[in-house]
């Protein structure tokens, strides 16, 4: 397992293989580099690179996107040879079938999580403060080629900021990644939801009448640090920590200089300051992972007390919008890591899969090993009642012989085992707040399909018709004499 240092390092790794393209022509910051993205990202798989763009009109600092933007970058990422890899060392590590009570599962994950081994490490005369600017009268973020992504955004995004934040009562550390529009040089929007933990944060400062919260953001770390902090953690499991073990190497840390906060040390760029809590400004529109501009709503401001970076920075950023986007493939890093969590929950769960054009929380698609009947309701509600998961609008549980990640297999069973009737869950309750067909923001209609084999209690009386598959020595007798049949003997 490879550990990168920096983002550097994963750069010469990923131009090694032939993932990356350099690319020297002057391009504009504003849509133009979006749209070569996307049209990249959408390509053949032999075309399908990372991008470096190293002459960005008006500015001096490059531009590294699509980095993680294929299953291959993305275990390159984490340093695996497949993503599964990851999730079957945590069910290792986890020993499920050896440990039956579930608060004992909860407590080994704890511990895994947070051995020591993984605990950052704090360093001082860190690479991340090379250069240090505390005048707000030079340039912080105007010397940051921040891209405009979308033609209706309403300014330029940061859209791969790493976000630390520190709950003012616990102390406890958390790692996110919320979305920065920038109003000018030193101040952006702070685009933080209700069921994000810094939004918990948020609201303890202002229970202790506190008018902002410290905030520091990192701006191209290590690609383990950069996907752990979209991974959707157990609360009180730090990120940092996670990434350590994703890594199988302590982060290094160090503190910042002019706020209470430590950010990883080998960043390319980190910007110090605040949430101000009062100062609610009007952020968005936003071409979103959706596929559909979010709207404008009102969200608190960050303000840049303070920056530092590298001497020659890169400036990582992604871009979101229809899928596949290099968002996709963090998802299915996901997807594959937390399955071991996920049956830590609901046990009869064999796999998932949460398909690119579901965008997240549109669609989970379920394996399971179905026993006894309403297990599939089962599964259905209880996917709705766990973690970030409760922002599903369709889960769709089918039998443990269905190939969930062959989309035409899928359909058939599909198609051809849910009675309306029967098999349709209808309800209501909480959505991803970007969802643009719900009633209301954040919550709406919910959909649960039981594609599974149905039994009498089910009130299927009828016996239920086979699938038709040809016997095993028969498909053998075919493949060996496939040649046989068409050989061209001319």
């Amino acid at each position: 397992m490879k550990a990168f240092k920096d983002l550097r390092e994963f750069i010469k790794a990923l131009e090694a293989d032939n993932e990356l393209i350099r690319i020297p022509a002057k391009v504009s910051s504003e849509l133009e580099i979006a749209e070569i993205t996307d049209r990249i990202s959408k390509g053949s798989l032999n075309k399908n690179k990372a991008l470096l763009f190293e002459n960005i009109e008006n500015y001096e600092i490059p531009i590294l996107i699509n980095s993680m933007g294929s299953i291959s970058r993305m275990q390159k990422a984490l340093g695996v040879s497949s993503l599964d890899d990851i999730a079957q060392r945590i069910e290792k590590m986890l020993d499920l079938k050896t440990i039956q009570s579930f608060p004992s599962k909860i407590q080994k994950l704890l511990e895994i999580i947070n051995v020591k081994n993984f605990l950052p490490i704090n360093i001082s005369n860190a690479l991340c403060q090379e250069v240090f600017i505390n005048n707000i009268n030079e340039a912080m973020l105007d010397k940051l080629p921040i891209l405009k992504c979308s033609p209706k955004d309403a300014a330029e995004f940061i859209t791969l900021p790493i976000v630390f934040s520190k709950d003012p009562i616990s102390g406890a550390r958390n790692v996110g990644m919320y979305r920065l529009q920038k109003y000018n040089n030193n101040e952006t929007g702070f685009h933080v939801h209700p069921h994000h933990d810094c939004f918990k944060h948020c609201e303890s400062a202002k229970s202790l009448g506190l008018k902002k919260l410290e905030i520091a953001v990192a701006i191209g770390c290590d690609p383990a640090v950069v996907y752990s902090a979209t991974a959707p953690l157990l609360s009180g499991i730090d990120e940092m920590i996670f990434a350590g073990f994703l890594r199988n190497k302590a982060v290094e840390m160090t503190k910042c200089k002019t706020i209470n906060l430590e950010v990883p040390a080998n960043a390319e760029i980190i910007l110090e300051g605040y949430v101000d809590l009062e100062d609610l400004r009007e952020e968005g529109e936003f071409g979103d992972h959706t596929g559909f501009y979010s709207p404008k709503d009102f969200f608190p401001t960050f303000k840049i007390t303070a920056m530092t970076h590298r001497k020659n920075p890169v400036y990582m950023t992604t871009i979101v919008g229809k899928p596949p986007q290099e968002d996709c493939y963090m998802g299915k890093a996901t997807e594959r890591i937390f399955l071991p969590l996920l049956k830590l929950f609901l046990s009869e769960i064999l796999d998932i899969n949460m398909p690119f054009e579901g965008t997240f929380h549109n669609c989970i698609i379920i394996k399971i090993d179905k026993l006894y009947a309403g297990q599939a309701r089962k599964v259905i509600n209880g996917i709705w009642g766990l973690g970030q998961l409760c922002i599903s609008k369709c889960v769709i549980v089918v039998d443990k012989n269905v190939n969930i990640h062959n989309m035409s297999e899928l359909a058939f069973n599909v198609f051809a085992n849910v009675d309306p009737k029967r098999d349709i869950i209808i309800t209501e309750g909480v959505l991803d707040i970007l969802d643009r067909a719900s009633p209301q923001i954040g919550y709406g209609g919910k959909i649960g399909i039981d594609a599974t084999t149905k039994f009498k209690e089910e009130g299927f009386e009828r016996k239920w018709s086979e699938e038709i598959i040809m016997n095993e020595e028969i498909k053998k007798l075919v493949d060996s004499r496939w040649n046989e049949y068409f050989f061209d003997k001319k």
